[in-house]
């Protein structure tokens, strides 16, 4: 099926081969538009206190949420949230974010507010803790503190 699909498409190519003709000059309009002053101006810088008490620097792109970033910087174990998703959310998502930089984000959503009630087992919720897989980094948030709670008892193997 795949070879059928392949050579479908090949002989689409071969009908009409200005679909996929690129000339020099549009070659490197696209790459002066897509260039690294675009990356730079996406990096987000954050910090990041770890559970031992240690302060990291994190960079991060806007657009991105927290958790990638902080998976990205070994934080936070990748297997432990597999999807970027709020139903696959286990308590390593947690994170506390500095008050100042709290209120920068929009309120957590009814779903993210239930997961982290649902993470705390019935004791009191830090008014501090958010999910890291919802909160989506933007410039805005250059800087932001945030810290890695330690692992709760019950999510110790």
């Amino acid at each position: 099926m795949a070879v059928a699909n392949l050579q479908r498409f090949a002989s689409r190519i071969a009908r009409n081969p200005s679909i996929f003709s690129i000339t020099r000059s549009s070659a490197s309009s696209c790459s002066s538009r897509s260039g690294s002053a675009k990356v730079a101006d996406r990096i987000v810088k954050l910090f990041a206190v770890d559970p031992e008490g240690c302060k990291r620097e994190i960079i991060g792109l806007s657009g991105q949420t927290l958790l990638k970033a902080l998976t990205n910087h070994g934080l936070i174990d990748p297997d432990s949230h597999r999807l970027e998703d709020i139903d696959a959310c286990s308590s390593e998502c947690e994170v506390h974010i500095a008050q100042e930089w709290l209120e920068k984000l929009p309120k957590a959503s009814y779903d993210e507010q239930y997961v982290l009630k649902r993470n705390s087992r019935a004791r009191v919720l830090n008014k501090h803790s958010r999910l890291g897989c919802q909160v989506v980094l933007s410039p805005e948030l250059q800087g932001m503190v945030v810290a890695i709670p330690e692992p709760k008892p019950w999510d110790i193997p």
